[in-house]
């Protein structure tokens, strides 16, 4: 009998896909930070979800406000991307979150009057490992992630300001934007 593995022993606590986006000024302060969820099946349930930082204010839409609470309060609070942010409480709000999304072209989301645009993916691949860091300890994560070139976000048509970061390497870009697929967690 092979050794076990820590990870081995976890259980899948979410399947699906979690796109974000940190948006910079040109001083490298982030403007918006944003958090997209598909969650096709999960210990909550499954939905669409988006969670919005923009000037202090964070925004969670999603036509099932437990399964969107759990997710900005289980994950996104605990993400490297958001921490330093002013974090406060939001209030969720129940709207229909509407999501189009494939490797090859990008992704479109709308959520009550938030827009959220990605595209000119650059490239795609594997990300796996047992020791994310969450709120209730550590789990396994493993994904395809694809960073992508740009990103919008608008509120009521108001386009926010700032801009993607590109960076690495030909062989391996990154981005502060990026799509995600095949996304499971487990604890």
């Amino acid at each position: 009998m092979s050794k076990s593995v820590a990870g081995n022993n976890r259980r899948i606590i979410l399947a699906g896909a979690n796109p974000g986006l940190r948006l910079f000024d040109e001083a490298g302060k982030v403007t918006a930070y944003a958090s997209i969820w598909m969650v096709d099946w999960s210990i909550r349930g499954a939905g669409t979800a988006v969670v919005l930082w923009f000037d202090g204010i964070v925004r969670v839409v999603s036509e099932d406000v437990d399964l969107a609470a759990w997710l900005e309060r289980y994950f996104v609070r605990s993400f490297l991307e958001v921490q330093g942010l002013p974090w406060h409480e939001p209030a969720v709000e129940r709207d229909l979150v509407q999501v189009s999304m494939n490797l090859a072209d990008g992704l479109s989301a709308k959520a009550a009057d938030i827009q959220i645009e990605m595209g000119g993916v650059l490239d795609r691949r594997l990300f796996a490992t047992d020791n994310f860091q969450l709120g209730e300890g550590n789990h396994s994560l493993s994904l395809v992630i694809a960073p992508v070139r740009s990103a919008t976000v608008s509120i009521g048509g108001a386009s926010v300001p700032g801009f993607v970061q590109v960076d690495g390497s030909p062989d391996k870009p990154g981005s502060s934007a990026f799509l995600t697929t095949a996304e499971v967690w487990r604890r």
